[in-house]
Formats: C-alpha cells, structure tokens, sequence
C-alpha cells in the first residue's frame, strides 16, 4: 500500500473545521444514537479493504484550514493486530465531526443531508445481437480522457469532466445523443447486449450491473468511465413532466412506464448527457450474491457498508455515521444508525452532505434502492493526528 505521512498540522481536535462550504462541529461518540449498538466489526473490514488501495490526492486537503483526511496511521493500526476490536480502533484513531451547512442556512435545515440507495442489477443479455437483444454496452473508447478527482482538463468548460483530443487540444467528448447517433464510429465497441434502452439506463445509473446470459452464465458489466457530461435523472424528468407522481415512485414504476411509452422515454432519456462505459467481469461462482462490484475507491463494495460520496470532498476510506431512516421491501421504514466507509462516487453525488448507499444485489435491494432518497445526519469520522507524526 502507499501510504501517505500523516499530518499532525492543522486544526485542534474539538474545534470546528470547514471542509468545502461544509462547517464540521465535533460531537462525542456517546453523542450518536446507535453507535454502541452498531455491528462496528463490518464497518472494520469494510475499511481494511480501503486500506489495501493507495491513497489518492483529495481537493480539499489543498485548503489552509483543511483538517487532514490522511488515513496512513489508521490503516497501519488496523493492520497490526489480526481482529482487533473494532469499537476500540474507531473510538482511538478517530474524531466524529457532523457535517452542517454554513451558519447563514436556517438551523432546521443545517444538519440537513440527503442520503440515496443503489445496488446492483441483474438482467438478460446475449453476447450476440438479435430482435430481443438490440442494445449495446459499450466498452470504453481508446480515445476517453477522464481526470482524477480534483484534475482539469485545460479547454473544457467547468462541469465537463472528460473529453479527447482533437489535433493539440482537448475537446469535449460527445453526449448520450451523439453517442447513440454513431458519434463514436469504430470505437463504438459492443460488449454485450441488452433488451433496451431502459435496461441500459438502469445499468448506467447503478454504474455497474450482473447480466445473465442464455446459456446461465452470469458476467458483470462493471464501471469504466463516462462521458464527463453532467448527469440528469430521468425519474426527475418523468415527474417533472407530470407523467408519475413522486409519492411512490420506485424504480420499477418509473422503468415500467418508460417502456409503456417508447417514443418519450428515447426523448427523456437522450436528455440525460451522462453516458457510462463498462468493462466485462467473470463472476467466480464461489463469490456468492453477496460480493459486490468495484467502487470508485478500487475496493469490491460491501452491501450496508459502502457509501458513494463527493470525491473531490472526501478521501476513500473515510468512516461516515449515518443517521436516518432505511425503507423496507414492504414500504415501511427501520431506524437507519450505521457506521460505513467512503469507497465509491457518481456524478449525481455531490456536496459534503450527500451519499448513496451501496446495499447489494438483487430484487429486494433494487426496490430498497428506489426507495431510499430521504434527509439523513452525516457524521464523518476524522482521522486523530498521530503523536511525533511531521507535516
């Protein structure tokens, strides 16, 4: 693992810090409800898979005040002993600050997130093109230029965050309509194919996806880039145009009326620029339904315990305390009190306060998923400098 020097400078521990337009006010970890009742021990194997990745430079560490997000003396601790307890480790190498809105916002609204679910699908496919297979996944063209978290790429405009050559420069790579239209042209490179466009909607979406193939195979169409186009929900769209009311509104519902109304659906989801390329996975049998897909961060996400953020925010690995409600298969609600770790992103998940919630494979986790877009507290766990430790 590269591991980065920690860094001790910075601001006290108890004292409020600002992470982007985020203030952090330190609470106590007696201060968060559930916390001792919590199954700690899954959220430090969660994070030990974090540590395995190396550490990648975070935008927000390049601000004055920042408080440091480096993890390095954290993951060596949990690396030292062979089980060590997980609510001792989290309580000694850790400090929790909430994350509120800036003071200017009404206090109602300052401890205010917003926390949303995916998880990962599992639909029909053929390697082969027919009349019930006609939509391509495409890989990823040789010429998709996308920048780490924080990077730019000179001559596009802000909010672009991909884009290809053309002669000496670097211009902006073609949207979801071009891309359909045949903008790609040879690079346009079928993986597999699916059903139709919502199929590959809800694929591009959840950003990655189990299909299974006539002959009872099942591969994994996982995350390779996108377009750097800005995202549009077309959930949004439908409601926006008063097609479906938001009450209810799962993602079966959604996905079922798009294919009731095929001549609309091509129009609201070419409105959605963003567009996801893939890469094909084989999905060893001895891995079970519960071994989930590779995150932004580079580790294999765990179901309940991984958590999409803002990665120009936010450092992988991070443990965040969620505090909220998490709906059930059957449209009720359980208290939602859990410690997860930041290892993924998505273009629709941006802001200090805002997350999605890995919660796995399958039926019951894709209507959870549909389900769950509610406000939720954030607390994120910071790690505590390291005594003699140098900047």
């Amino acid at each position: 693992m590269a591991l980065l020097a920690v860094l001790a400078a910075g601001p006290a521990l108890g004292t409020p810090v600002k992470v982007g337009e985020a203030v952090l006010e330190p609470v106590a970890f007696a201060d968060l409800p559930g916390f001792a009742g919590d199954d700690l021990a899954a959220a430090l194997a969660a994070f030990r898979l974090s540590c395995a990745q190396p550490a990648r430079p975070v935008p927000a560490d390049a601000a004055a005040d920042a408080p440091s997000q480096d993890l390095a003396a954290a993951c060596a601790a949990a690396a030292a002993a062979d089980a060590p307890d997980a609510r001792a480790f989290f309580t000694a190498h850790f400090a929790p600050y909430r994350v509120t809105r800036p003071a200017r916002a009404a206090a109602a609204e300052r401890q205010a997130g917003f926390l949303t679910g995916y998880f990962e699908p599992e639909l029909p496919a053929s390697l082969e093109p027919s009349p019930e297979f006609s939509v391509p996944a495409l890989a990823r063209p040789d010429d998709l230029i996308v920048p780490e978290p924080g990077e730019t790429l000179p001559g596009l405009e802000p909010g672009l965050r991909a884009g290809r050559r053309d002669g000496g420069r670097v211009v902006p790579y073609p949207d979801r309509a071009a891309i359909e239209d045949g903008a790609l042209g040879p690079r346009a490179r079928p993986l597999l194919y699916l059903r139709d466009a919502v199929d590959l909607l809800v694929l591009q979406v959840q950003g990655s996806g189990r299909v299974r193939l006539p002959d009872g195979r099942v591969l994994r169409l996982a995350y390779d880039g996108r377009n750097g186009r800005p995202y549009t929900s077309v959930a949004r769209l439908i409601v926006a145009e008063g097609h479906l009311p938001l009450e209810g509104l799962t993602l079966d519902r959604w996905t079922s009326w798009l294919r009731a109304h095929p001549d609309t659906a091509r129009r609201l989801i070419r409105r959605n620029a963003s567009y996801i390329f893939f890469r094909l996975e084989t999905l060893p049998v001895a891995e079970g339904a519960a071994t989930g897909p590779t995150g932004g961060g580079g580790t294999p996400l765990t179901p309940g315990r991984s958590l999409a953020v803002d990665a120009g925010l936010w450092r992988y690995g991070l443990p965040f305390w969620l505090a909220g409600r998490l709906p059930t298969p059957d449209g009720g609600s359980v208290p939602l009190a859990r410690l997860v770790i930041a290892q993924d992103t998505g273009s629709a998940i941006t802001g200090p306060a805002r997350g999605d919630l890995y919660l796995g494979t399958g039926t019951e986790a894709g209507i959870v998923g549909g389900l769950l877009r509610d406000p939720a507290g954030f607390v994120v766990l910071l790690p505590v400098p390291q005594a003699g430790t140098v900047r």
